[in-house]
């Protein structure tokens, strides 16, 4: 497999090895020593598949405390995925990366804790699925903003996405309360 740091440290794009013939294709998704060798995480307490359509955006989502990292790649269609650096006093705060994750490019990417993560389908659907280092925690998951003007990701869709109702009511980074905010180590 190839590891990719991206421009945000620490998220990194991962291009695992397939094999394909004319049956179709075989590739390693995850394997404890090999992740661990490249040096990410390898202890993942929690996977989580998504099924949605054209037009969904979920996010942009994170926990605190208790933050996920999160290996995310798609195994069916085609989306968008987006990390936000939210650490207090890090020197990339409010800065994101995107990059198109889908079935056929076989991508993967890994978002660490202390960042929030959404993604919007392109295909008519896509079938989403991410490992994630810590177990999911509704009284410390939080949503931002998709649209906030201050990160200004540059989401691909021409129309407004569908969003769920946590999404629509999420706040701008700059109204967050800052002792919600993971801190930069």
């Amino acid at each position: 497999m190839r590891v990719e740091q991206t421009s945000l440290p620490g998220v990194v794009l991962i291009s695992p090895k397939v094999f394909g013939d004319a049956r179709g294709y075989f590739k390693e998704t995850w394997s404890r020593q090999r992740y661990q060798d490249a040096g990410l995480p390898a202890d993942f307490v929690q996977d989580n598949l998504s099924y949605s359509r054209k037009g969904i955006l979920r996010g942009l989502h994170f926990q605190n405390p208790r933050s996920q990292g999160k290996l995310v790649q798609v195994l069916q269609g085609e989306v968008f995925d987006v990390a936000v650096d939210i650490r207090r006093g890090s020197p990339h705060f409010g800065r994101w990366f995107g990059t198109v994750l889908s079935a056929e490019n076989h991508l993967q990417m890994y978002v660490p804790e202390g960042f929030a993560h959404g993604f919007c389908v392109l295909s008519e659907t896509a079938m989403f699925a991410y490992k994630c280092t810590e177990y999911y925690d509704p009284s410390s998951e939080f949503s931002l903003r998709w649209d906030d003007p201050d990160i200004g990701i540059d989401w691909p869709q021409d129309d407004a996405p569908e969003l769920s109702a946590k999404d629509k009511d999420a706040l701008l980074l700059r109204d967050f309360p800052q002792d919600r905010l993971p801190v930069y180590p």
